[in-house]
């Protein structure tokens, strides 16, 4: 259900203090500094950020708050953070750094209590649950959590409706099958979640270029295009260069 103003959001990917760019979740490459990088996109005038530490969920070490610290003093735009989120606690202290939204994956699973207790306390508009989904050799999709790693055997779509009763105010839906590959998002498991669920869903795995966004959006119904490759790379294989698309074509594809 698309109802918000569309955002085009930049995903950068922390591994222990850099930054990094994975394909399917896998083979990651070095990228840069993150307080450079923010730098850039502050210079550039995106809506948000979205920053996912691969680390904190893979160590279970929890948050680098120096590191987000840092992050936040440099940000001038809205601040998501996923990784490593545990407890309310944890949630509290990434946002008294100053980030807006907290991201959780694993833990939604394991957990699915913080999220009532992260909304209940912050507000449903600061919880965002990351739902992983692969499909099998037989084209069946399921939610996977560690990285990826485990499979949960949910069915995507009514673990979607799951988190949203529990609380949560917006889905981050990644397609591991398409993440990092440039060939366009999961369309098809985007438009099942937002026809089913009230909240915004941001589509995120495999946005390589301007008419990716617009399927996304104007066919599958997601309120927002989460980009990694896209903005980080100059093009598919090619090296690193931050960018972001003019606000001008985004309006003509988009109407914003």
């Amino acid at each position: 259900m698309n109802m918000l103003r569309t955002r085009v959001i930049p995903v950068l990917l922390l591994n222990n203090e850099s930054l990094v760019k994975t394909v399917k979740f896998r083979n990651f490459t070095y990228v840069g500094d993150p307080c450079n990088t923010v730098t850039i996109f502050n210079e550039i005038e995106v809506d948000e950020l979205i920053f996912l530490d691969i680390a904190a969920g893979k160590l279970e070490t929890g948050p680098n708050f120096k590191l987000l610290r840092g992050i936040a003093d440099e940000c001038f735009m809205p601040l998501c953070y996923g990784g490593g989120i545990r407890t309310l606690d944890d949630a509290k202290a990434v946002m008294d750094i100053g980030f807006e939204k907290i991201i959780v994956n694993s833990t939604a699973f394991e957990k699915p209590e913080l999220i009532l207790e992260i909304s209940n306390y912050f507000g449903s508009q600061a919880v965002i649950v990351s739902i992983d989904i692969k499909a099998n050799i037989f084209g069946r999709k399921t939610v996977r959590t560690k990285s990826g790693k485990f499979n949960t055997g949910l069915d995507p779509v009514k673990w979607a409706e799951e988190v949203v009763k529990l609380g949560a105010g917006e889905l981050f839906i990644t397609s591991i099958d398409r993440e990092g590959t440039w060939s366009g998002f999961d369309l098809d498991i985007i438009e099942k979640i937002s026809n089913k669920v009230s909240v915004p869903v941001i589509a995120h795995g495999g946005g390589g270029s301007i008419d990716h966004i617009k399927d996304a959006v104007k066919d599958a119904g997601a309120s927002a295009a989460a980009l990694g490759s896209m903005v980080i790379f100059q093009k598919k294989g090619m090296g690193v260069l931050v960018n972001f698309p003019s606000q001008e074509i985004l309006n003509e594809i988009l109407s914003l």
